[in-house]
């Protein structure tokens, strides 16, 4: 058979027949969302936001629309994701190390005009520690002096805590030992600042104030639930003049086919995540070079709610994890050049070299499921996986792997697992509230440091979410993050990693992310591939020249 020249600008034969098929089972996608003016740009972004409050916010895709809104003192490179100046137009450090003072730039302002103040940042990191607040990021702040404390409750007074205006434009900050992601932390969105007059007045409902005070790139022009969050370029902020895009439009959107129809019609020009790609068209797809891989820190893994029988049992955990064939998974599945993950932290991460974890062995789990009282499986309860999948059942990436996950240990070790699917907040919540028997879970780098991995699972980590609580691992964080000599720290760190995923297992790596996003770099630019994937939208420009779709 003669083979097609291929032209990886023009959909092939073979393409229009998926893309018919796509728009067939999925009818009225492009034709669902209310009539407005285009935006210059329009991003597919994956699950409605839980919230725009950069105290409460968990999920990437809400952390990916609170960027263009609200800034740190620091913010992140395009190019290299490292911190660069934000609302702080430089800083000091002390020669201890401990002690940093931030100065604001002279037109910081909220984009209602207001200048944005250091009492502003000083009441900002104060909300997130706040024990009322319930934030899950506070640990974040815990490199503060007092501030772990003040979060527990234990100490009352917020002056106590190291944070404070000096005046309207200076920032002293005292760490309770040198962190050197400190100011990767900065960049972090949940140390950014937020309105503290409007929340004071509004409480709660603060979102809701029209017009919104934002300190980011980009103001809120509307948020539609299920329909767009549209943002509008700020004309206060500091940097205003190289923000390029006037209207951004970000589109809640979580099933692959919708994504890619928007895309191929032109009703959107930017993919973030290899999740928002169809697995039966991954193959073909990568080949094209509007889609774009890349390597960065990200990590898939299950969490066992260690806090519910029998998963409260160490041996159990790592039955489950020995009884798992993850290249099957990465091989049969995935399909992207994933590779198996043996630990949590991605390999190719700042001054560290992750130790080995278990590999798949289901004998060895077997006899541990036996030693634990199950033998063959006899008398282990049913229990469930939680899930999203937007898109329905195991059509989706997620859905797939737990049905992957649900026959391999009924055939290794004759236990039965239900699937639960649930909506992506309804799944959030779930987590944070224990709500589930295992589930999957993945975990991006915000800062290209060990620590934003390992630091998870530290007993009062709000992002912890299995229950697990280990003092030996606590202390050895703790140890290493006080730890000058990165030799000295890196050792620390491995042997709390290794009683992680080889000892205690409240998570189980299955797979090191492949990025994959997808644009057309003819008309778009200033996207690149770092390791912590994040791509501010006031980088981004439409190639000179080049009109927006219609």
């Amino acid at each position: 058979m003669a083979m097609r020249s291929f032209n990886p600008y023009r959909k092939a034969e073979d393409f229009f027949f998926w893309m018919l098929l796509l728009s067939v089972l999925v009818p009225g996608l492009t034709g669902c969302r209310q009539a407005d003016r285009r935006a210059d740009l329009i991003i597919i972004n994956g699950a409605e936001p839980e919230s725009l409050d950069p105290a409460i916010i968990t999920g990437q895709p809400d952390l990916r629309v609170v960027s263009a809104l609200f800034e740190g003192l620091t913010r992140n490179d395009p190019r290299s994701g490292a911190p660069i100046p934000g609302l702080a137009e430089r800083w000091e450090i002390s020669d201890t190390g401990c002690v940093y003072t931030f100065y604001l730039r002279s037109n910081a302002c909220w984009s209602t005009g207001e200048p944005i103040t250091a009492l502003d940042f000083e009441y900002s990191w104060l909300r997130v520690l706040a024990p009322e607040t319930a934030a899950d990021y506070a640990g974040q702040l815990f490199y503060l002096t007092n501030a772990e404390a003040f979060n527990g409750g234990r100490i009352k007074d917020r002056s106590q805590v190291g944070v404070r205006a000096l005046d309207s434009r200076t920032l002293r900050v005292e760490l309770n030992h040198p962190t050197a992601f400190f100011l990767d932390l900065c960049a972090f969105q949940t140390l950014a600042v937020v309105p503290r007059l409007t929340i004071e007045r509004l409480g709660d409902r603060w979102l809701t104030a029209r017009p919104l005070s934002v300190s980011g790139a980009y103001q809120l022009d509307a948020w539609r639930i299920n329909d767009k969050v549209r943002l509008r370029k700020n004309p206060h902020y500091w940097d205003a003049a190289n923000t390029q895009l006037e209207v951004v439009d970000i589109f809640p959107i979580g099933s692959p086919a919708t994504a890619l129809n928007l895309y191929e019609t032109g009703a959107a020009d930017v993919v973030w995540d290899k999740g928002l790609i169809p697995t039966e068209l991954v193959d073909l797809l990568a080949q094209r070079p509007d889609f774009h891989r890349f390597d960065y820190l990200a990590t898939y893994f299950l969490r066992v709610n260690t806090t519910r029988p029998p998963f409260n049992d160490a041996r159990v955990r790592r039955a489950l994890a020995l009884a798992i064939d993850k290249e099957r998974i990465t091989r049969k599945i995935t399909r992207a050049g994933e590779k198996v993950a043996p630990h949590l932290t991605p390999p190719g991460i700042a001054h560290y070299s992750p130790p080995e974890g278990l590999s798949y062995d289901p004998e060895a789990a077997r006899v541990l499921l036996a030693e634990a009282g199950y033998p063959g499986g006899q008398g282990f309860p049913v229990f469930h996986y939680l899930y999203n999948a937007a898109a329905g059942g195991s059509a989706k990436l997620h859905g797939k792997i737990a049905v992957e996950l649900q026959a391999m240990w009924k055939s290794e070790l004759g236990i039965s697992m239900d699937l639960r699917q649930v909506e992506w907040k309804v799944f959030l919540n779930a987590q944070s509230a224990l709500e589930y028997d295992v589930c999957w879970s993945s975990w991006i780098g915000d800062y290209n440091d060990p620590n934003t991995f390992l630091d998870l699972f530290m007993s009062q980590n709000g992002n912890n979410r299995t229950g697990w609580k280990n003092s030996t691992y606590d202390r050895l964080m703790l140890a290493a993050n006080r730890e000058f000599d990165q030799g000295k720290r890196a050792q620390l760190l491995q042997q709390a990693e290794r009683l992680l995923v080889t000892g205690e297992l409240p998570i189980i790596p299955l797979y090191f992310y492949v990025g994959m996003n997808y644009y057309d770099t003819r008309r778009i630019d200033g996207i690149h591939p770092n390791l912590i994937d994040h791509h501010p939208i006031n980088a981004i420009r439409l190639v000179s020249g080049l009109l927006p779709r219609p």
